[in-house]
């Protein structure tokens, strides 16, 4: 793999809801008003984003509406996985998730794990960012790395996912890559990007580890700076940014989203959501979408999305027991 809980006591009472729209038609018949797209951490974090963003377009496009995106945060997302797994047969209810969902699960050590699930969509792909405020003194990734080696515990490094998650695994991997030990990696979870940019921004850290995509506003504001992103290729839409390996770091690391439902839907369920994606991601609106975000289309459904999550989640299980203290 490149690069890539228990549910906490009172997590469930933490509940926003948005309401896209109250009525509508669901792809192959039904009523679409009671259809929910749950997202496992707080507001204004990637999932939150991918989520919001495909409950607009459905309704844009007519595919679906009436689509509900609610919050459901805590424990890295793994609130959200065994909500999911408990609402076995609900073809009314499907969970935001990614590369996240599936490390927290292993870190925390889950009741459960997606492969519980039932695997709807693969949407997304998006490169993670090392980013800094305007006025730090770390202008370069290189400069950032040099003070890093000097001294790792000192520079604290945020991320919007809890051990195992993909904010996390981003720097422990990046650690090792420049010789750093991974343990030694000052790490400050939050739950979400929501979250992590007002931390970075108010100097409760140093530096964020994320998807790029949840600085973007901030950073054509002006008040943050993204030293490198950690995919194959230059972002497009951070020109002059450059990528991890362009920098002599030998690391290429990125995040995905996709969609899953809850074990024992029927045939019938699980064939509108999919139909309903398909056609959300055949769209112009959508791939207008992914050029705003700078996302990478890697839409997969059936038994690709399948064999996908199967290896993702072995692969991950390997990855947190390297490099995620016990």
């Amino acid at each position: 793999m490149r690069g890539p809980a228990r549910a906490l006591p009172g997590a469930f009472a933490v509940l926003a809801l948005l309401v896209v729209c109250a009525c509508g038609a669901w792809p192959g018949g039904g009523n679409a008003a009671n259809l929910r797209l749950m997202v496992p951490n707080t507001p204004g974090g990637g999932y939150d984003t991918t989520a919001r963003t495909a409950a607009r377009v459905l309704e844009e496009t007519q595919i679906a509406s009436g689509v509900q995106v609610f919050n459901l945060p805590g424990a890295g997302g793994t609130v959200g996985l065994q909500r999911i797994v408990d609402e076995k047969g609900n073809g009314e209810l499907a969970l935001q998730m990614g590369l996240g969902v599936v490390g927290a699960s292993h870190a925390a050590g889950s009741k459960v794990a997606v492969t519980d699930t039932t695997p709807i969509a693969r949407l997304i792909e998006e490169a993670g960012a090392v980013v800094v405020r305007a006025d730090s003194p770390y202008r370069t990734i290189g400069a950032l790395v040099a003070a890093w080696r000097e001294d790792p515990g000192r520079l604290r490094v945020g991320g919007g996912s809890s051990a195992g998650g993909p904010d996390h695994l981003l720097p422990m991997e990046l650690a090792q890559a420049v010789g750093i030990d991974p343990r030694k990696v000052a790490y400050v979870p939050y739950d979400g990007g929501g979250d992590l940019l007002p931390a970075l921004l108010d100097g409760r850290v140093d530096v964020a580890t994320s998807g790029f995509g949840e600085f973007l506003d901030q950073k054509r504001g002006g008040r943050l700076r993204v030293l490198a992103v950690t995919g194959e290729r230059p972002v497009g839409v951070l020109p002059g940014v450059p990528t991890l390996r362009s920098s002599g770091i030998d690391l290429v690391f990125d995040n995905w989203r996709g969609i899953v439902a809850p074990p024992g839907i029927s045939d019938t369920e699980r064939r509108r959501w999919v139909d309903a994606l398909t056609e959300l991601h055949g769209s112009r609106r959508w791939r207008a979408e992914l050029r705003r975000h700078g996302w990478t289309d890697v839409f997969a459904t059936g038994r690709a999305f399948e064999t996908f999550l199967a290896r993702q989640d072995a692969q991950v299980a390997g990855l947190v027991r390297r490099l995620v203290p016990e």
